[in-house]
């Protein structure tokens, strides 16, 4: 803690912790946050959930505060605000606004897109407001634009686009009679004036493109250096500034008029703005596919009669008629009827889905066949559509570690280019002889144009939108772009069985008795224990009793084992159900049925073991089916060099025969839940690059542990928000699809950044020597920008699945 005897400036701030359940989960946080040096006093309560801590400004920040209560288990009560960035153009832009939201106290993650000229700010409501956001962002000189919705962004995205091609089209209007004027002047015709009046005609014309069509340019210059910043609007600025001023002294001195050079340079430079605008924006049809495959009226029934109404005004439990044909408005659940549904759109299946009375249907998924009648479950932002669409934006707005060093680059790259244009021109006049100054702004302005960072800032941004976007239409659900860079690397790659492997919905095969109880009997027993557990297998166990119409009894005193199985208490006596080592630490005797359970287990059937009263009464053997793609997906991972792992809480035996069905040769068998965390750390601490695929609550925390957690999309909520990467399929395909996207984006990353540097390395000493006419090096900068976005672009055709 900090000492009060020092003359320190404390403060105070107050703030929200989720999560607190009791008094010792706030006593837990207090101390977690009075352990941390520069803390003077924290205190947590859990009435109102807050926590008040004061602590030395100079030594602390709130993102240590946060973290410490994350450590603690808990989480802070932030708010994350999703906004427009007005006027940045390049990767120097985005990487002023982002430190400045990031310095700012109470902000605890900022991340500024380029790509999609948007941020996502993580902040803490009662230590910083929104106004302050946006006055962090206008001292750096850009604007902040809140939009209501992603409609409304597309269209004020689509608005920009059709202002930047009038300016252009008015940029080229104006500029190409200075073109005709030079070029006709080199070639000995003029116009039947005088000089003075054809180079202020060449003004008049140019003074527009440079200064009011270009007027956006210019501000985004004066605004950046005002701050003690340096963009690329600040070269294109320089150049046509010098340009243009080069031109006006052709009135006093005999020297070439360079307006031509001024309002051409002006003009590619909008041309180029308004051709990124228009590919980031292909770039970026990910979210623009998902959201117009949304429904806009629903079909619901009221009293027998049906209405038509709009999508937001479905409300849970409003029972929808779906006709062939149709789009389902919203998630739901059959209550009645029978078809197919097209759920390419969220899984990447080409087959239709067959649903009956009781299964689940996504919003703007297509009915093929039958008429159905779906309750709505989610509406809104909680549906499947919406919850994709947010993940896909969020992942978009993250960066990748490689990124990190574009980052540092191109914040050093504009003043570098600056020193390099003024040496050059200093050194072109003391040694440039005849023409020396003509020749210093021409080579100087050349390095101030072919210098711009474009290509470099939009290289990974626009390779992650794509990929993350191509993943999204083939249900591979990215959650953090760094996931993308670190799949790559993947050497081991670890697989639960059931659920993931499996089809995780088991079917009782054998009721095998070992005592006076019949079958019937057993199987009652065992179910009646089951009710109460929500594990697979003993699901499966509660639908055998079911289907043969036994009556179930009431069961007290339940409780799961992880990792062992349940206990309870049936007819006033002790039951288990489980695995042999349950029954072992019980001192159940069951030596006697040794053989018949291996015979089970070599068959790869689970086997659970039923105690009543302390005796062995008989075993009811469970078999999981493996998923019908397993075998080829693993076979496919291995051919890619991964290698497989199997992790399971089942026996060896059965582990060992569903192991050797799909062609896997590393097995840990009877792997307790907490004990999957610590097999993946000891991968980890071999050397190898882990990869962990599951689908239960007992998997998140080894989905946190591996290097890339893979969830498989239709296990538990808490699996799939532990992990990096999200499977819609279910399916193993769907792994192999993600590791191909991992590969290709990054490959495509790496191209990017390789051509956009090698492009200015090798550019400005080419323009410092004066052999790069500056007309040619603005168009040069301008395809530059493009090819890397058309080059990401190439991602959409990637094969990411194999025909069968």
């Amino acid at each position: 803690m900090a000492s009060t005897t020092e003359t320190i400036k404390m403060k105070q701030i107050r703030f929200r912790v989720n999560g607190m359940t009791c008094a010792a989960c706030a006593s837990h946080v207090e101390k977690a946050l009075n352990a941390i040096e520069g803390v003077e006093e924290a205190s947590v309560v859990i009435t109102n959930e807050q926590a008040s801590v004061t602590y030395d400004p100079d030594r602390l920040r709130v993102k240590d505060l946060a973290e410490a209560v994350v450590r603690s288990g808990y989480e802070m009560g932030t708010k994350t605000e999703k906004i427009s960035i007005g006027d940045m153009t390049c990767a120097a832009c985005s990487a002023s606004v982002q430190r400045a939201l990031s310095r700012r106290e109470g902000v605890l993650e900022a991340r500024v897109n380029l790509a999609t000229e948007t941020a996502r700010v993580r902040y803490l409501p009662d230590v910083i407001g929104k106004d302050e956001l946006v006055q962090a962002v206008e001292e750096t000189g850009y604007s902040m634009v809140t939009r209501a919705d992603d409609d409304e962004e597309i269209g004020a995205e689509m608005e920009a686009m059709h202002r930047a091609q009038k300016k252009v089209m008015w940029a080229f209007v104006l500029t190409v009679p200075v073109w005709s004027l030079m070029l006709a002047s080199m070639f000995g015709l003029h116009l039947p004036v005088s000089s003075a009046v054809q180079i202020a005609i060449e003004a008049a014309l140019a003074f527009p493109v440079v200064f009011l069509i270009g007027f956006h340019t210019m501000r985004s210059a004066l605004r950046a250096v005002r701050h003690g910043a340096a963009n690329m609007d600040v070269l294109i600025a320089m150049g046509t500034g010098a340009a243009y001023a080069y031109g006006i002294s052709s009135l006093f001195f005999d020297v070439h008029t360079f307006f031509g050079l001024a309002a051409g340079i002006m003009a590619f430079h909008l041309l180029g703005r308004y051709l990124e605008a228009r590919a980031r924006g292909k770039a970026s049809q990910a979210i623009k596919k998902l959201l117009e495959m949304e429904a806009d009226t629903a079909r619901v029934l009221v009293d027998g009669e049906e209405r038509e109404i709009a999508l937001e005004d479905v409300r849970i439990g409003d029972i929808m008629l779906v006709r062939p044909g149709e789009k389902i408005p919203t998630d739901g659940e059959v209550v009645k009827g029978t078809s197919t549904v097209d759920e390419s759109m969220a899984t990447g299946e080409p087959i239709p889905s067959a649903k009956n009375t009781g299964d689940e249907v996504m919003g703007a998924t297509i009915n093929k066949q039958g008429v159905l009648e779906a309750r709505a479950t989610r509406v809104g932002r909680d549906t499947f559509l919406s919850q994709v669409i947010r993940m896909v934006e969020e992942a978009q707005a993250t960066r990748v570690p490689i990124q990190e060093f574009a980052d540092r680059v191109t914040g050093r790259f504009v003043p570098v280019v600056i020193l390099i244009a003024a040496v050059t021109f200093a050194l072109w006049l003391i040694f440039g002889g005849t023409g020396a100054i003509t020749t210093a702004v021409f080579a100087t302005i050349a390095v101030l144009v072919i210098a711009c960072p474009c290509a470099l800032g939009l290289a990974t941004p626009t390779a992650l939108m794509v990929g993350i976007g191509k993943g999204a239409e083939n249900g591979v659900l990215i959650r953090h772009g760094a996931a993308v860079q670190t799949m790559k690397n993947i050497t081991t790659i670890v697989f639960d069985k059931t659920g993931t492997i499996t089809q995780g919905k088991p079917e009782v095969t054998d009721v095998i008795t070992t005592s006076d109880l019949s079958e019937e009997e057993l199987l009652q027993y065992a179910a009646s224990a089951e009710t109460a557990s929500e594990h697979p297998l003993g699901e499966a166990i509660v639908a055998k009793a079911r289907s043969a119409g036994l009556d179930l009894l009431e069961i007290e005193e339940f409780h799961a084992i992880p990792g062992h199985g349940i206990e309870g208490t049936l007819k006033g006596k002790e039951i288990l159900i489980g695995n042999k080592r349950l029954l072992r630490k019980r001192k159940v005797d069951i030596d006697h049925i040794e053989t018949t359970l291996a015979d089970l287990e070599e068959q790869a059937k689970t086997a659970m073991l039923v105690s009543h009263d302390g005796h062995m009464v008989g075993v009811v053997a469970v078999a999981d089916t493996v998923k019908d793609d397993s075998q080829q997906a693993i076979a496919q991972l291995k051919t890619m060099g991964l290698a497989p792992v199997m992790l399971t809480g089942d026996n060896e035996r059965t582990a060992r025969a569903i192991a050797d069905q799909v062609g896997i040769k590393r097995v840990r068998a009877e792997v307790l839940p907490d004990e999957k965390t610590d097999e993946i750390r000891a991968l980890q601490n071999a050397g190898e690059i882990v990869a962990m695929v599951g689908d239960g609550i007992n998997d998140a925390p080894a989905l946190k542990q591996a290097h890339v957690g893979i969830a498989i999309g239709t296990g538990t909520d808490i699996a799939i928000e532990s992990a990096d990467i999200t499977l819609v399929r279910g399916k193993l395909s769907a792994v192999v699809a993600g590791v191909r996207l991992s590969r290709s984006t990054f490959r495509i990353i790496r191209q990017n950044l390789f051509w956009a540097s090698i492009y200015n390395t090798i550019a400005i000493p080419v323009a410092a020597l004066g052999l790069l006419n500056p007309m040619i090096a603005m168009v040069a900068m301008t395809i530059s920008s493009i090819s890397v976005v058309f080059n990401s672009m190439r991602l959409k055709n990637v094969r990411l699945t194999e025909s069968p």
